[in-house]
């Protein structure tokens, strides 16, 4: 999800720690709690449709209400298209991939999207930094590694499905920038809106149904994703991008991980193998890598 850059304020150091909490904390638990809403009897794409469908409603409705203009007809288009790039494929594949791959593991797949942001903008003619292709480099090592002889090779439906969701991600992310959208909450509102929407129409499509009533634990994590995951967490990182540097908020991007493995083993009894937390160190380093170079003024093309 884009935002325009804005200049950091100065605030209270406990607020951006507070802030910087609810985005480690809140997405990196969303992995278990999709991997809790799968136990509870939820089918992958029609629980994600109903999350982000609940979700951006109430956003849309809050937002409608204090004043916030609703997106233009182009704009619509826009955030259609990033809304099936980013929450269909993005999310939906990893609520796919999570029917037999463990929540930990699906985190640190999805940790690899800021190497395919890297290479998508160097295509569009952002020249990355020397540190920047070094980060392209160790990461991909990692995503290789990772997909060469992880538990992933077992499972041949998630292995595809977390390889092409982190990319259409970061084709989506790319993709968007420049584009008539929004304001940052009301892109997010529409957003998932019509991702939840495509996911739902793709779950029915499928032939998804439900089996029986979910159960209670598996509707309270819907419900975590929907309030806490989804409006929450995103709120927070909006307030943080608007008083931190970008290269701080986006830290998320190698913090989640490692709180999804950390939830996934103490309350999931989730284990992996020392390959697995070897490829996640390699992949985190060059996430690292490439924050940091983010960091500099862009060379131009």
């Amino acid at each position: 999800m884009s935002a325009p850059p804005l200049v950091p304020r100065e605030v209270s150091p406990l607020a951006v720690l507070f802030a910087l909490a609810l985005v480690y904390v809140i997405w990196g638990s969303t992995y278990l709690g999709i991997k809790f809403a799968l136990e509870g009897g939820y089918p992958p794409l029609l629980m994600a449709g109903i999350r982000f469908t609940i979700a951006g409603s109430l956003l849309y409705a809050v937002l409608r209400w204090r004043g916030v203009p609703a997106p233009t007809s182009v704009q619509w288009r826009n955030v259609a298209f990033m809304g099936v790039l980013l929450l269909g494929f993005g999310n939906g594949l990893v609520c796919i991939a999570e029917q037999s791959v463990s929540s930990g593991l699906a985190a640190v797949a999805v940790a690899s999207a800021p190497l395919w942001i890297g290479l998508f903008s160097a295509m569009r003619g952002q020249r990355p930094h020397r540190l920047e292709w070094v980060g392209l480099g160790i990461g991909f090592v990692g995503v290789l590694w990772l997909n060469a002889g992880s538990s992933l090779t077992a499972t041949p439906t998630g292995l595809v499905a977390l390889l092409v969701a982190p990319l259409a991600w970061a084709f989506g992310s790319v993709w968007s920038r420049g584009r008539d959208l929004p304001s940052p909450f009301m892109t997010a509102a529409a957003q998932m809106l019509c991702g939840g929407g495509a996911m739902l129409l793709a779950g029915g499509v499928l032939g998804e149904r439900f089996d029986g009533l979910p159960s209670l634990h598996g509707t309270l994590s819907v419900a975590y994703l929907s309030s806490f995951g989804s409006i929450v967490a995103f709120t927070a990182y909006i307030w943080l991008l608007h008083h931190v540097r970008p290269t701080l908020a986006g830290s998320y991007a190698y913090v989640n991980p490692v709180i999804a493995v950390m939830l996934g083993a103490g309350l999931a009894s989730e284990r992996f193998s020392a390959h697995d937390l070897g490829a996640m160190a390699v992949i985190l380093v060059g996430v690292v890598a490439i924050t940091l170079a983010r960091a500099r003024p862009a060379k131009p093309a």
